[in-house]
């Protein structure tokens, strides 16, 4: 009776002919529930073939602090529709396969365009199983001044995690207060120092708060118990009303459009740059070539944040730009290396500044054609009035041409105006 209970009879036969009269029963019946599963399962793949991987496509966190405008994001049943609603009762939506945000200074007077600037934000997972990217946007983080006379220092950062996210989403909370504490500590204007000492405090802080992560519910700990396997690059930007202030740890960039031609305002931390290479040797470590140049074989980048197992060869220190603004410059655009990999400095200038002009609509063209029509294009100088939206289509579309190059990389881009009103 055993062998036929559990080799022939059917689940509703066996619910009729045998009562749940022991826990016994009750467990081989949740046996034969089990196997009827796995067994229609497998009949189904065996039918129809192994299903296909579905590309599944995360919104990379980030931060905006905004007081005229706000983000509510609301998704269909698909994910794939978001709304953007700002206080006035204004609302777009629109179908698209990243997360975006505009600033809201078309909402604001003119004259306020110091401390409320325009920009644009776009965030994708890419290839990717996991989104490991943060992205953190603080206009007038510091106003600087008293008053009407007050202006604002707008702070901008990408942070591409590795090993984990969690350390690219501690340095979006907190690496610009850090830097806006040793800025108010500082002298006047002594930046190189005030994001030197930001971003040490930063590494110290994420060593230490790592020690309290292993208790959340975090995939990390199935690769390192002390997390010291996990960390993230940062490129930083402090736009002031006459300075670019940058700072960069790791192999993200920063490039900036000036009258259409790229000025990169950063240099990646690749570990086979001469001056990197040497650093590292001199401190006792390697460079192996393991699928490009690596740290010991491991990292693919010489500078970054965390990463504790690989110090001192992986330094946190950041190389810091300052750049005097003119009136030629167009635009700022900081993005992870999902971007830099398969798009020139060259182009991604030449795409921003197509959108500020408003001639591109990015819902024109399919995106097969996109590399096509960008590449194709001549850029002139730029006129007309802009809007907000210019930025947002700009970061977009460099995200979706990342993606039509085959980025195997998480991809986020932030784009800022930075033309005065005329």
């Amino acid at each position: 009776m055993a062998e036929i209970y559990c080799g022939v009879v059917s689940e509703g036969e066996a619910s009729s002919r045998f009562q749940p009269t022991s826990r016994a029963a009750r467990r081989r019946r949740m046996e034969i529930r089990r196997i009827k599963f796995v067994t229609d399962v497998a009949a189904s793949e065996a039918k129809n073939g192994p299903k296909r991987q579905k590309l599944q496509v995360f919104a990379a966190s980030f931060s905006v602090n905004c007081e005229n405008a706000e983000d509510n994001s609301a998704s269909d049943e698909d994910g794939k529709k978001q709304m953007v609603k700002f206080k006035n009762g204004r609302s777009k939506t629109s179908e698209t396969i990243v997360k975006s945000h505009s600033s809201p200074s078309l909402l604001i007077p003119s004259d306020d365009s110091e401390l409320y600037p325009k920009f644009g934000v776009a965030s994708v997972c890419g290839r990717r199983r996991d989104m490991e990217d943060a992205v953190a946007i603080h206009p007038s983080f510091h106003l600087h001044g008293q008053d009407s006379a007050a202006i604002g220092f707008h702070y901008f950062g990408v942070y591409d995690g590795h090993g984990c996210s969690h350390v690219a989403m501690r340095c979006r909370e907190r690496l610009h207060e850090l830097v806006k504490e040793e800025y108010l500590e500082s002298e006047e204007d002594e930046w190189k120092g005030t994001m030197e000492r930001s971003f040490t405090r930063m590494d110290k802080e994420v060593i230490k708060w790592n020690e309290s992560v292993v208790g959340a519910n975090c995939r990390c700990e199935l690769q390192s118990p002390e997390c010291d396997a996990v960390g993230s690059t940062a490129v930083v930007a402090i736009v002031t009303p006459d300075k670019i202030i940058v700072a960069n740890c790791g192999d993200s960039r920063a490039v900036l459009c000036r009258n259409g031609k790229p000025v990169p305002l950063s240099s990646d931390h690749k570990p086979d740059r001469p001056d990197e290479l040497n650093r590292i040797q001199e401190a006792g470590g390697r460079v192996i070539y393991w699928d490009g140049p690596r740290v010991l074989g491991v990292l693919a980048m010489s500078r970054a944040i965390g990463d504790n197992y690989l110090k001192p060869y992986v330094s946190c220190e950041p190389e810091v730009t300052i750049t005097e603004r003119t009136a030629e410059d167009d635009c700022l655009i900081l993005a992870s290396d999902g971007l830099w990999d398969v798009v020139s400095n060259d182009t991604a200038c030449g795409v921003a500044r197509m959108c500020l002009k408003g001639k591109v609509d990015l819902h024109a063209p399919p995106e097969g054609l996109v590399e096509e029509a960008v590449v194709g294009s001549t850029v002139g100088g730029v006129g007309g009035e802009i809007s907000d939206k210019a930025c947002t289509d700009a970061s977009m579309l460099l995200t979706k041409l990342a993606l039509a190059r085959h980025s195997s990389d998480n991809v986020s881009v932030v784009v800022v105006d930075l033309r005065r009103a005329t």
